[in-house]
């Protein structure tokens, strides 16, 4: 899982906390964000720019299909993974958006550090 060569897919163990983390989103409850567990303390600036973002692409996320984890992907850096979750929205499906973030292994546990939702 540790591959610094390539990008490759979201682990199992994983999916369960975007999943939580596109939710929220979904919901517009990014306030919440900092009570999922595996989550690191989201910025408020983080929050603003996340929600800012979303409005300005003026589609309506969707919750995260199945399909999702065979586009989103994960690359090993050294001291933690850079990720990618591909977002959906109503209208389009798989949209241009994605969800950065950093994972973090923390002993046995990971940790995800939010980064931000932009169109690559």
């Amino acid at each position: 899982m540790k591959n610094q060569e390539s990008e490759g897919p979201i682990p199992l163990e994983w999916r369960s906390v975007f999943i939580d983390i596109v939710n929220s989103l979904v919901c517009g409850e990014y306030q919440s964000l900092n009570r999922i567990n595996a989550v690191r303390p989201v910025s408020d600036g983080i929050k603003d720019q996340i929600r800012n973002y979303i409005e300005a692409y003026g589609e309506q996320l969707i919750p995260l299909p199945e399909e999702t984890w065979q586009s989103s992907v994960c690359i090993y850096m050294g001291e933690h993974w850079d990720v990618l979750i591909d977002l959906w929205t109503m209208s389009e499906g798989r949209s241009d958006m994605v969800l950065s973030a950093k994972v973090f292994e923390n002993d046995s546990e990971y940790e995800v550090d939010i980064g931000m939702v932009y169109v690559p």
